[in-house]
């Protein structure tokens, strides 16, 4: 079995394919055989019945999408939970852009790659949460969608943002209980009561924790900096 380390969880699985193989490498790892905390094995005849299931996809994506769900699944029972949402890091903390697919959560974070300084992708799709000491930090993985951005570090949390779209530019700060729906309708959806129980567990210690804001915005530019300044007097007005 591959060995890795991702978001500090002892992980094995062995990749069957080069997509998943490669978008792995920079999380492998060396421990000792029976100290892996999460085993994901996919059988072939599970591969077999997603490719007949959707077709669209090739066996190497099924591959990497479903090992992927495996571990978003696995280590809810570690203290992680995954937010679909693009991750960008600004001077040592990270933001969170979440929304549904193809409303334009990497078209924002790349905003904030051109436009201010010090900033640069964690990952693009799936960050993995955790929180440790009471503090919320978002942790590259290799499981980041069509793009593979992403960066094998943890860094803290400053803000969640919830995005949609907008003619104009604007942002409010919303309260954990607004935010926890649409918290849950960006993570996985475990069928089992277990997981269920340590995910809502996990959303409900991450958004008591960490600032939360809707924000409609537009792909102009100078969005990017605009909603950076508008988080950051928000906050540095709270302290």
């Amino acid at each position: 079995m591959g060995k890795y380390i991702i978001a500090g969880i002892k992980t094995e699985y062995e990749p069957k394919y080069s997509l998943l193989r490669e978008r792995s490498k920079e999380y492998s790892a060396d421990f000792p055989d029976g100290e892996a905390e999460i085993k994901i094995n996919l059988s072939e005849e599970f591969l077999d019945n997603q490719l007949k299931a959707f077709p669209n996809l090739t066996r190497e994506e099924h591959e990497y999408m479903w090992t992927g769900e495996g571990f978003y699944n696995e280590v809810l029972l570690h203290g992680g939970i995954v937010l679909h949402s693009s991750c960008v890091e600004k001077d040592g903390q990270c933001y969170l852009f979440s929304a549904k697919s193809g409303t334009g959560k990497s078209t924002h974070t790349h905003l904030w790659l051109k436009e201010l300084p010090n900033t640069r992708i964690i990952n693009d799709d799936k960050p993995l949460l955790t929180v440790k000491n009471g503090k919320v930090f978002a942790c590259g993985t290799p499981f980041s969608g069509k793009t593979d951005e992403n960066i094998n570090e943890t860094v803290p949390v400053r803000a969640i943002i919830f995005l949609y779209r907008s003619k104009d530019n604007k942002i409010e700060r919303i309260k954990p209980s607004q935010a926890v729906p649409k918290f849950l309708a960006q993570t996985v959806n475990p069928h089992l009561k277990n997981y269920a129980d340590e995910m809502l567990e996990r959303a409900d210690e991450i958004l008591t924790s960490v600032p939360v804001f809707s924000l409609g915005c537009n792909k102009e530019a100078g969005t990017g900096e605009f909603v950076y300044e508008a988080i950051e007097k928000e906050l540095n007005n709270e302290s």
